[in-house]
């Protein structure tokens, strides 16, 4: 066990692990509800995520009013409570449950694409993106994360993740874990849109803001001839469960031109938003990394 999580911390760890099994099994229709109102006293108490949201909205909806800005920045938290509890349902729940609160929509684009050879799917960061468990039942899949300071919750997360067979990936592992994994003929799980510095990015418009963003994508799908699949996931409204999404494989990709791609990359990434900008993660500083010249904008 790691000396930075002692016996005291990893028994409340384990402790929080077995309450929320627990809640995971209650009906979603009565989880949803409580999520959604810890969301709402959330919007007034975590002010410092509150303005980061404020900030994100601002910039990638100027032609909003202020007021309408404001609904929106409440919708968001509301559906980030929600997800508090489609965390432990992606976790724990059973393939059956699964499949009973999951519905596809067109699917034909990620069945076309894997008949054709290797996929990577391009899953923006939404509030219920880990519900995508459910495509390890479907087929071979890979998926990229980012290792957690606390070995408890690691370990949990890589088992729940992994529970259908998925292959687990840590970011920390470079590369070649993930070339191996597709030329496996998994279809990778990718997560491209957070702000990890100007390394391996370039600066591409994302609802028109220069925005840092990983070249991955592109390079993977060169390195490998891999179609890349937009793959989105939503909640559905009171409770009734959720959506998994597909859209066509990005024509043309990749290109082989870095902005080129990675702009292509962003389109896709906020067609999806304009669906359901409630439930994209804005409480992440999207636009941390400025382009040179410009000014911090949190």
């Amino acid at each position: 066990m790691s000396k930075r999580t002692g016996p005291v911390k990893a028994t409340a760890t384990r402790a929080g692990l077995v309450i929320l099994h627990a809640l995971s099994m209650l009906p979603l229709p009565l989880l949803a509800p409580i999520g959604r109102l810890i969301g709402a006293l959330g919007y007034h108490l975590i002010r410092r995520r509150r303005h980061v949201v404020e900030v994100n909205l601002a910039l990638c909806f100027p032609e909003l009013s202020e007021p309408a800005r404001t609904r929106l920045a409440k919708a968001h938290f509301r559906a980030l409570g929600q997800a508090l509890f489609d965390l432990p349902i992606s976790w724990w729940a059973s393939p059956r449950r699964l499949r009973r609160l999951v519905q596809f929509v067109d699917r034909h684009h990620l069945d076309e694409a894997a008949a054709a050879g290797r996929v990577i799917l391009l899953v923006p960061h939404f509030v219920s993106m880990k519900i995508g468990v459910i495509l390890s039942l479907e087929r071979p899949m890979a998926n990229v994360y980012r290792r957690m300071p606390n070995p408890v919750v690691d370990a949990a997360f890589r088992a729940a993740i992994g529970r259908f067979g998925a292959t687990m990936i840590a970011q920390e592992e470079g590369i070649k874990p993930i070339l191996r994994a597709l030329h496996e003929g998994r279809v990778l799980y990718y997560l491209p849109d957070q702000d990890f510095g100007t390394r391996g990015s370039v600066f591409a418009p994302f609802f028109g803001v220069p925005t840092s963003t990983l070249e991955a994508a592109g390079r993977l799908a060169r390195t490998v001839g891999a179609r890349v699949v937009p793959c989105y996931v939503w909640q559905r409204p009171r409770g009734r469960g959720y959506q998994v999404a597909f859209g066509p494989a990005l024509p043309g990709f990749p290109s082989g031109d870095r902005l080129a791609d990675a702009t292509a990359t962003n389109a896709a990434i906020e067609a999806g938003v304009r669906m359901h900008p409630e439930q994209y993660f804005w409480v992440h500083k999207r636009f941390k990394t400025r382009p040179p010249g410009s000014p911090p904008v949190y």
